[in-house]
Formats: C-alpha cells, sequence, structure tokens
C-alpha cells in the first residue's frame, strides 16, 4: 500500500494523528469475552486507516496490528453470495429489514422463517449456506479468496479464534439448525456453521479493513490491483444493508450521525464506506454494550464532521459536464491535408462532432450530455465521445452513454469513446451490454481523439462527391509545392525530383539527421513523432499525399527536431536543398514561386494552431 510518511506535510495525516492522540486515553467499554480468545485482546490497542479509491492509505497506530474480522465479514459474504445467485434468490433466503435486536438475536419472519437480514448471525449463516460450493472445504477456500481480492493480499483463518468459537458456539449451531427447519438451509446445517466459525475468525489489519471499504467505494474493484473483488451491480446492495442493518441496533443513531454505510464486528474492528471516495478502519478492543467499539465510534463521528463525510450531504457536482464540443468543421484533426480536402471538410465536416466531458459522471451529469448529442447532431457521420478530463464514472453514467453509442452505431453513426483507459467501470459496460465483440473494440479503437477525428475525416473523405487527392501521374500539378507554376516550370521541377519508397515503420526522417532534403508525398500517410515511435513518444500529426514533411530543416539548415515515419506503404518524391539552392541561379522565378508555396503551407499550419487554440480556449463550458 501506498502510504502518507512524513506526517508534517499532510493536514490528512495530521488530524489522523491529532484524532488518535485525542481518543487514545478513552477507556470506556470492555473487551469481548463471550468468545475465549477475545478476551486476551489488549485493550488499548488502537489504530486508525483510510484508503482512497485511488488506493493511498493513510495510518496511524496500531494498524498493522492483525485482529479477526468477526461479523465485518457478513457484508462482503452476502456480496459473494449476491454474485453467485442473484438478488431475487437471495431475498427468498434474506431478508433487508433491520432488526432492532442484538447481533445474536434469532430474529427470523413470522411466516417464511428468513432471518430478516444479513447483518444478524441467523442472516449471516443463511448467507454462507448459498456460498455455491460443493464441499465445506471449497466453500471456505472461495471465501477467503473473495477477502484476499478485496485485502489486496492472502489470508488466512486464525486458529486459535477458530477453535474458541468453535468450541463455545451453541447458540449459532441452534441458529443452523432453526434454519435447517425452516429450509432457509437445504444442506446439513453443522458444516455451514463451521464455516460461518472460520469465516469469523479471518485475521485482517485496519489497513485491510480500509482497502475494502476503499474497493466497495470504488465500485467493486480493488484500486490497488485493479482486481474485480464483486460484480459492480452488486455493491449497492451491499451497502445498503450495511447503512440500515450494519451498527446492529445502533444503526439508526449511526447513519443520523456519521451517514456512511459501516459494519462492526465485536474484535473491535469498525468499517465505513463513502461510496466514491474513500473506506475508513478503525480498531479498538473495547466495546460498547451494542457490541460496537467505542474508540471508533467516536473516530468515525469525528471524521464525519469535520470532512463532511455524510453520504446525505454530498459535495456540490457541478451540473454541466461538457467541456467542449465542436465539429470536424470548426477544427480538424492534425493530419495535414491537401488544400481540395481541407476546403471539402470545411464544407461538410459539421457531420462529425465531438465531445469533451469533464468531471464526475453520474445520472445529473451524463442526462444533460445525451440530450444535447441527440438534439445537436441530427443525423451524424460520426460522434467522438472524450473522456480525457472525466475524473470518475458510476454505474449509471457508464450504462446511458454506452447505451448511447449502441443506438447511434445502429443508425448508421461511426462512434469511438477515446481517452478511457483509467475508467474500467465504462469498458466492463461495453463489454456486457454489447453482445458483439467487434462493436466493442471498434468503440475503443483509438486512444486519442485526435486519432479518432483522423478516422472520421477519412471516411467522410471517401464519399463519391469528395475530392481526389493528386496523383503523382500528374507531375505534382496539384501539390502545394507547386502551386502556381506553369507547365514548362512544372517539368523543370519534376525533373530535380527522385522517388524513394518506404514499408511500414521505416524512418524517412530521424531526429538529428541532417536536413537535406524536403519529402512531398505521393503516396500513402506518414506521421510525425517526437520521442520515441509507438513507446513513450507523442505522434504530433500526419501528412497525406499532396502534402509535404520536412521544408523547415529544408529552410533554415537546422537538424532535424522529429521523427518521421511510414503508416504503411508510402512513396515520396525527394527535393534536395541542393537543388533548390541551384534553382535560385538556374531558374529565379520557379525558386520564387516554390519558396513562397512552402511559405503558405507552414503560414496554413500556424492559422490552423491559432483556430484551435481560439476553439479550445473560447467555446469551454
Amino acid at each position: 500500500m501506498e502510504r502518507v510518511h512524513d506526517q508534517r506535510l499532510s493536514p490528512v495525516q495530521a488530524f489522523l494523528d491529532s484524532l488518535h492522540a485525542k481518543y487514545a486515553p478513552l477507556t470506556e467499554g470492555d473487551v469481548a469475552t463471550y468468545i475465549p480468545e477475545l478476551a486476551n485482546a489488549d485493550p488499548e490497542l488502537f489504530g486508525i486507516c483510510i484508503a482512497t479509491t485511488d488506493g493511498f492509505v493513510y495510518e496511524v497506530g496500531h494498524s498493522r496490528h492483525e485482529f479477526t474480522i468477526q461479523s465485518i465479514s457478513k457484508p462482503f459474504v452476502y456480496g459473494l453470495a449476491l454474485d453467485d445467485n442473484g438478488p431475487d434468490q437471495m431475498m427468498t433466503k434474506v431478508g433487508v429489514e433491520p432488526s432492532g435486536d442484538a447481533f445474536n438475536a434469532i430474529s427470523l419472519h413470522k411466516v417464511t422463517g428468513c432471518p430478516l437480514n444479513p447483518m444478524i448471525n441467523a442472516g449471516a449463516i443463511a448467507t454462507t449456506g448459498q456460498i455455491v460450493a460443493d464441499t465445506p472445504e471449497q466453500r471456505i477456500e472461495r471465501i477467503i479468496g473473495m477477502f484476499a481480492r478485496y485485502a489486496g493480499r492472502p489470508l488466512q483463518v486464525d486458529q486459535a479464534v477458530y477453535v474458541s468459537e468453535h468450541r463455545t458456539g451453541h447458540r449459532n449451531r441452534a441458529i443452523g439448525h432453526l434454519l435447517r427447519n425452516f429450509e432457509v438451509l437445504t444442506d446439513e446445517p453443522t458444516a455451514t456453521v463451521d464455516t460461518y466459525f472460520k469465516q469469523c475468525a479471518i485475521s485482517m489489519t485496519c489497513g485491510d479493513l480500509a482497502l475494502m471499504g476503499a474497493t466497495l467505494a470504488n465500485q467493486g474493484i480493488n484500486p490497488l490491483t485493479g482486481e474485480q473483488a464483486i460484480r459492480s451491480e452488486h455493491v449497492e446492495n451491499v451497502l445498503s444493508v450495511m447503512a440500515s442493518c450494519g451498527m446492529y441496533d445502533f444503526s439508526g443513531g449511526w447513519i443520523y450521525n456519521v451517514g456512511m454505510p459501516a459494519k462492526s464486528g465485536v474484535a473491535g474492528g469498525v468499517l465505513a464506506v463513502l461510496p466514491g471516495q474513500l473506506g475508513i478502519g478503525v480498531y479498538s478492543p473495547r466495546l460498547d454494550p451494542q457490541g460496537n467499539s467505542v474508540r471508533a465510534l467516536k473516530v468515525c463521528e469525528e471524521l464525519s464532521r469535520a470532512w463532511e463525510l455524510h453520504q446525505f450531504n454530498p459535495p456540490y457536482c457541478p451540473q454541466n459536464s461538457r467541456r467542449l464540443t465542436y465539429t470536424c468543421a470548426q477544427r480538424n484533426s492534425s493530419r495535414t491535408r491537401h488544400s481540395a480536402e481541407r476546403a471539402w471538410l470545411r464544407d461538410e465536416g459539421n457531420s462529425i462532432h465531438v465531445v469533451e466531458l469533464q468531471g464526475n459522471l453520474a445520472f445529473s451529469t451524463t442526462e444533460p450530455i445525451i440530450r444535447e448529442v441527440v438534439e445537436r447532431v441530427g443525423r451524424p457521420r460520426g460522434v467522438i465521445l472524450d473522456f480525457h478530463h472525466v475524473t470518475s464514472i458510476n454505474g449509471i453514467a457508464s450504462r446511458l452513454l454506452v447505451d448511447l453509442a449502441r443506438d447511434l452505431r445502429r443508425d448508421g453513426t461511426v462512434v469511438y469513446l477515446t481517452h478511457t483507459h483509467l475508467l474500467p467501470m465504462l469498458r466492463q459496460q461495453v463489454i456486457s451490454r454489447l453482445d458483439d465483440p467487434l462493436a466493442s473494440e471498434t468503440l475503443f479503437r483509438f486512444h486519442s481523439s485526435d486519432s479518432a477525428l483522423e478516422q472520421c475525416e477519412d471516411d467522410l473523405l471517401k464519399d463519391r462527391a469528395a475530392p481526389q487527392s493528386p496523383a503523382a501521374a500528374q507531375q505534382f500539378r496539384d501539390y502545394e509545392i507547386s502551386s502556381g507554376l506553369s507547365a514548362e516550370e512544372l517539368a523543370v521541377f519534376a525533373r530535380l525530383l527522385t522517388k524513394e519508397t518506404y514499408n511500414a515503420s521505416d524512418f524517412i526522417i530521424r531526429h538529428g539527421d541532417e536536413a537535406t532534403s524536403l519529402f512531398l508525398i505521393t503516396k500513402g500517410v506518414v506521421g510525425v513523432w517526437l520521442g520515441t515511435v509507438g513507446g513513450d513518444g507523442r505522434r504530433m500529426s500526419s501528412f497525406s499525399v499532396g502534402t509535404m514533411v520536412g521544408e523547415m530543416a529544408f529552410l533554415d539548415g537546422v537538424k532535424r527536431s522529429a521523427n518521421v515515419v511510414a503508416e504503411g506503404d508510402v512513396e515520396c518524391a525527394v527535393f534536395q536543398v541542393a537543388d533548390f539552392v541551384g534553382l535560385q541561379a538556374s531558374h529565379p522565378v520557379i525558386h520564387t514561386k516554390i519558396l513562397r508555396n512552402i511559405g503558405i503551407s507552414l503560414a496554413t499550419r500556424l492559422r490552423k494552431l491559432n483556430q484551435d487554440v481560439s476553439i479550445l480556449s473560447t467555446q469551454r463550458a
């Protein structure tokens, strides 16, 4: 786990330190004794941990001391049972209503005999019995494996505590037989109750608890390992029963004062979750009469108040999640194209739309985006949804945006979702909601919006009404560099050019080379890269047929400043610096026209850059 090491630099760490110092002298409550082994706990042990949804852990005190999870296991095993059976099936075995009774009360529905909720012992034993397994050994292995996914490390049962629970757990065995009587358990109950003893005796640290909470806060994805610990659609079910029943008959007071889903255990642990933000783990063995850690209650209440963590007082979420929208007619990709193609895109590019999203995406911030896309685009050729500035996205926002993409595609629109590599929730929804694997791959085909826009432009230019790129057979008449040359002048110029061919990934220009030639693209596309090609470097632009590359160093003689690489089969007409200089003496008019055309090409790119800056700086919401 990542941790803050210099607490002087972090106000978060400093506040946790102050809380620990404040409540460490508190001696109210008693260590649990009904399980004999728990009575051996040192009552002075006290640790606090906070884990964020990006995996950062703050800790103070005895945060790495191991203790048994006890009843904190209940919501997590319930989540595993939901994954195995689904909510509807689980509702036939265990309810979700608060009991108002102690954790070991025999609270069963008067008619069905089902436990009232999975947070009391009766409900937890019933839940353990729903974990799919062929043998008791396989069942506990699955449970331990599930906890390992939450904690991000291997875990094991504390054998001494397990034996102590096994020897004294007669009331739980009675509950098991009662559940079998009502057919809530369908197998022999003794083995199920024994598995329940083992799950309660799994050993963890305060830091593990916090990371488990952060995993629930992160839609079931462990923020350190990236592993899915529980299906995201079941996280809300788990958090709901934690909020209503997790603190037993103090649950009402807890949700009123602290406002976070939570679960306590009689070994002294308390886990709290603030969805979308963090998990809290506190350990202190002294318990109040309800079986909750006295120090942990104080710490969580003060954290909630000081940092405004109450879930019913959420931070303000700006309503406008649209950062920027533009069409291809307003802003082209970084591909440098022939003037005829640029003119076509200015006229027809309104059918390609780019929408940049920002902030936290939930229903309230996603619905306006969907409305705007539907209302503005009409029947577009292409829509690019850019998630580069999105900080988080929840399940419903992901589903809505995936459904929008699916419906647009059915209507004949090409859709790309870009900059999504940090949004696993969105990718999961695409996989689960689109039956066609090819369609899923297409949505994520491009990492950057610029590459996606370039592809949309290529698709648009394939339209039969679009101008065709100039061909080498036309003796360069329509190329940028030869604009304004007469037939005789063009013939003179063409005799100075030599043909070069390149395969995909071949270097045409290397960074640091001497500038001895200018390259006219006669076939294919070339990419311009800063840094390592295809690695940590960045593709800055590309050039297609009819354009030229390498003209800056060609003019000023400075060594090459970038790499230029063939993207597929490429042919170039190469114009040497020496021949250009020679034209000044032999054909000064041709030399002047070519020099002017190179200047116009550079000015065109500068003008595009200015236009891009204007759009990006003035149209943001």
